[in-house]
């Protein structure tokens, strides 16, 4: 398995469900946009938000890379379980293609060894 990381920081973002997508949103890089009745939330590069959005910065990006068919099973399960026992904290992002992990700014090295120790080829 190959993971690749994105040279940015990223941000998990919360707006209002009613909101529209902000202009200040990087669209030429890796973002994720989801609405539900309750939020809008946007993962985006960090370094346009406006202070005053409710925000949690300091993010990177580890892409496992595919496409992945959809049949494959247990992909994110090993990923997230070296990450656990390492008490490293995760928040995903799934597409179509393929799956994104997002780890903590000061769990990023230590992420990036224990996958490695674990066999997993970072690019």
């Amino acid at each position: 398995m190959n993971i690749k990381v994105l040279k940015d920081r990223y941000s998990i973002c919360r707006l209002e469900s009613e909101d529209m997508v902000p202009l200040w949103v990087d669209t030429k890089n890796f973002i994720s946009i989801t609405r539900t009745e309750d939020e809008l939330s946007i993962v985006c590069i960090d370094k346009n938000i406006p202070n005053e959005i409710k925000s949690e910065k300091g993010w990177r990006v580890l892409k496992v890379e595919g496409p992945l068919d959809f049949s494959l099973i247990g992909i994110l399960s090993e990923i997230s379980g070296i990450l656990a026992k390492e008490k490293i904290s995760i928040f995903v992002v799934s597409t179509f293609d393929t799956d994104y992990i997002l780890v903590k700014e000061e769990n990023f090295e230590k992420s990036i060894k224990v996958l490695s120790d674990n066999n997993i080829n970072i690019i």
